[in-house]
């Protein structure tokens, strides 16, 4: 079984990378997700406005969906995005739903577990209320993080249940105020938990259990690049076989005032989701 085999914590400047501001893209009221397409684009949802943009990385909207309702291609609180580069995953949370989408936002399909206003007889191992995210696996598996109960569950990709896990029966391994979640190329899921970083197998076997300095709420992994972030700090690593170890990112040339709502570090670039915007910045050279 693979393991996490090393961990540290880098408070410390002393090792931190540079990243240089290079500009701002796009325009938001309460951006609350975000997610890049390795096709070129980012996906944006905002909570406020309760619709799903796309934009290219000059920061032009290529098309935008969405309004409050329960319909397809509506939405009651947009909390989360994930994208592949064929299709577009969003965490309808108070819709109780996941709603799946072509790269050119059109509505495929949702993933829905919950017996709210239907006769159909779900059993309870297969609901969930009030998604938080949902990452897809190299397999094409579903993996939806629960927060009514407080546990992940696995689907195929047909909707199909295939396992629960991190409920109450998972021992050390117990979710108790879970937050966000990402999935490494691997398929080990790396989920946030009040100030614990959990990981497991996709199998749902607890590989490792990490105490953090603080409660951090959001965590993003593209390709081997991970980072973590709440709404004033940001960690980041790399990650391969021996483990990884989370370093403190030094902002070059600007002044960061506004809170952090979610991080992504795609190559050299370091993306960062406010409220109202993504702000660009570019790792230091050496």
């Amino acid at each position: 079984m693979a393991k996490i085999i090393s961990f540290l914590l880098t408070t410390s400047f002393i090792f931190a990378q540079g990243f240089i501001y290079k500009g701002e893209i796009g325009k938001f009221t309460d951006a609350s997700s975000f997610s890049y397409s390795q096709s070129g684009f980012f996906y944006i949802a905002d909570k406020n406005t309760n619709e799903i943009f796309k934009i290219d990385t000059l920061g032009n909207t290529i098309k935008y969906i969405g309004g409050y309702g329960w319909k397809e291609s509506a939405f009651d609180e947009p909390v989360y995005i994930f994208s592949t580069t064929l299709n577009v995953y969003v965490t309808d949370k108070n819709n109780h739903r996941i709603q799946i989408f072509d790269r050119d936002l059109n509505f495929i399909s949702q993933l829905k577990k919950k017996n709210v206003d239907s006769k159909e007889n779900i059993p309870d191992t297969e609901i969930f209320g009030y998604p938080l995210c949902c990452v897809l696996s190299t397999m094409g598996d579903f993996f939806v993080l629960d927060s009514e109960n407080k546990r992940i569950l696995k689907f195929d990709g047909l909707g199909n249940s295939l396992l629960q896990f991190g409920g109450y029966d998972a021992g050390k391994y117990s979710l108790s105020d879970p937050e966000n979640m990402a999935i490494s190329s691997d398929n080990k899921i790396f989920v946030l938990d009040s100030d614990n970083l959990i990981i497991f197998d996709q199998f749902g076997n607890g590989l490792a259990k990490i105490k953090l300095s603080e409660n951090y709420t959001r965590i993003n992994i593209n390709f081997d690049q991970m980072v973590l972030n709440n709404k004033t700090k940001i960690l980041f690593s790399s990650i391969d076989e021996k483990g990884f170890e989370l370093k403190n990112p030094v902002l070059i040339g600007y002044d960061l005032n506004d809170e952090i709502v979610d991080c992504l570090l795609v190559g050299k670039n370091l993306f960062l989701l406010t409220k109202n915007q993504i702000i660009v910045f570019k790792k230091e050279k050496g």
